[in-house]
């Protein structure tokens, strides 16, 4: 009994001693070019879908349609297409750099699948550790589900909000209301 209990008392000791002093002594990857610490995506990925289910909303309070869409491509292209793209455009510089890399959310699966009230937690919120600003001052609450609305919808967008979309480019950094 006595060799288990110095046992745990030293893994008590020595694991968080080492997780320490991996953090402080600058061994932790830290540039947006570096590749994961051990089991960083599970645990931030486990992290934020555990406080997501906590706080969403249940249900969208405007309807998911053709004005909605067209309102929440505006948004988007103003404030999301720099790091997350537009259909048919390249990836912007400022995306490249960025770690972890912003999902496109035009294209694909992996947001269009996601609920609209999930992305709107995401974008009022923003995510800690991501780039993935909070946008809740920034924009109203009905902008925010506007948004959110057209991009779980992207795979089905009227035509209208797809010409919105791709009309005229993508602002840049410093033109951007957040960069001011």
């Amino acid at each position: 009994m006595g060799k288990f209990l110095f046992g745990l008392i030293v893994g008590l000791i020595v694991i968080p001693a080492s997780v320490y002093m991996y953090f402080s002594s600058g061994s932790a990857p830290v540039a947006t070019s570096s590749t994961p610490m051990p089991f960083e995506k599970m645990l931030a990925k486990m992290a934020l879908h555990a406080h997501m289910q906590k706080e969403m909303p249940k249900s969208s309070p405007i309807p998911a349609d053709e004005a909605a869409f067209v309102a929440g491509a505006q948004i988007y292209k103003d404030d999301c297409a720099v790091c997350h793209g537009v259909p048919g455009q390249a990836q912007t510089a400022i995306a490249q750099g960025m770690f972890p890399k912003p999902p496109k959310l035009m294209e694909g699966t992996g947001v269009t699948d996601d609920p609209p009230e999930e992305s709107y937690w995401k974008v009022a919120g923003g995510i800690r550790m991501t780039g993935m600003p909070g946008f809740d001052k920034l924009l109203s609450s009905t902008q925010i589900w506007q948004v959110s609305l057209l991009i779980a919808n992207a795979d089905k967008l009227p035509q209208s909000a797809k010409n919105t979309l791709t009309s005229a480019g993508i602002p840049t950094p410093m033109s951007h209301p957040m960069t001011k």
